[in-house]
């Protein structure tokens, strides 16, 4: 909608995990080191944890993309599985041929067949769990046991998990102590500083094509960062709204006004509605920030 107003070749806050817009900001690079360090040197489970919104699967993505031919990866998006659903799922992701109708004893026979096959081509296995909170009790201590499976130099099978912060309370559970202490690497991902949010909006504006001085005031970073937190995610869908009611108002530059009102529309802003909005503004009043962002864009572009 405003791409071509603004200079832009893309959308710049989209919420999808494109690795051609990861931000090397100080957490993200060190959590990517670390999974990149512990994969290398074959460690059988690593860790990373972090709120809604900061950025795990993007990471999880980036950190896939970033491994060597020598790795083969298996990514299972949401594992609330039982433990032979779970397994089944891991024998899928790396091409088991299974026989009809195999029972579990055959279904690990020829996952492990596999891992020594792909062992003896100096590959490594590595396992990424998306939102790993979410795993059952009795699938989380299935994959302890499938980590059990090494030749005398190296695990056959390297588990990654990324999750919220509560899978540390489902880890700290005595039934799964025996995993817990074989997590050697792990990595908690906070938010974005209000510095970061400067450079993650400049990164993002950049990647996307846009060559100018500053698109976002630096007024419009303050409130972007008081409003979000420093969540990425809330980063990117109040600047993608802020950008909305600029355009719609024929603006080239988004100030700390549009970041405001694109903040009062979005229910997981840390600041509500606030009464002075429908005073200032009353077209905004009862239709929402993005219905009189679109209304105006309309008629923009039927000048």
């Amino acid at each position: 909608m405003y791409q071509a107003h603004f200079g832009l070749r893309e959308a710049p806050f989209g919420l999808t995990p494109d690795t051609s817009f990861f931000f090397n900001g100080p957490q993200s690079q060190k959590a990517l080191n670390t999974l990149l360090v512990a994969a290398r040197n074959g460690e059988g489970f690593i860790k990373i944890t972090g709120e809604v919104g900061t950025g795990k699967t993007f990471l999880c993505r980036k950190f896939m993309q970033s491994l060597g031919p020598e790795f083969v990866t298996a990514y299972i998006p949401n594992p609330n599985l039982a433990p032979h659903s779970l397994i089944l799922a891991l024998a899928d992701e790396l091409a088991v041929l299974l026989p009809k109708d195999a029972d579990q004893h055959q279904l690990l026979k020829s996952i492990n067949l596999r891992l020594l096959n792909l062992a003896a081509q100096g590959k490594r296995v590595l396992l990424c769990l998306d939102e790993a909170q979410a795993i059952p009790v009795d699938s989380l201590e299935a994959l302890r046991l499938l980590t059990n499976l090494e030749t005398e130099k190296r695990k056959l099978l390297q588990i990654v998990l990324f999750g919220q912060p509560e899978l540390d309370a489902k880890l700290a559970l005595p039934e799964i102590r025996q995993l817990a202490q074989r997590i050697t690497f792990h990595y908690h991902l906070g938010p974005l500083s209000r510095d970061d949010v400067e450079f993650y909006v400049a990164h993002r504006l950049r990647v996307a094509g846009f060559d100018g001085a500053r698109l976002f005031s630096r007024g419009a970073v303050a409130r972007l960062y008081a409003a979000s937190g420093g969540i990425p995610r809330l980063v990117n869908i109040m600047a993608h709204k802020a950008l909305m009611v600029a355009y719609g108002e024929g603006r080239q530059q988004v100030s700390r006004r549009h970041v405001a009102l694109a903040a009062s529309d979005t229910v997981a802003s840390r600041n509500a509605w606030n009464g002075a909005w429908r005073t200032r503004w009353p077209w905004l009043a009862g239709a929402g920030v993005l219905a009189a962002a679109c209304t105006l864009s309309w008629t923009l572009l039927n000048r």
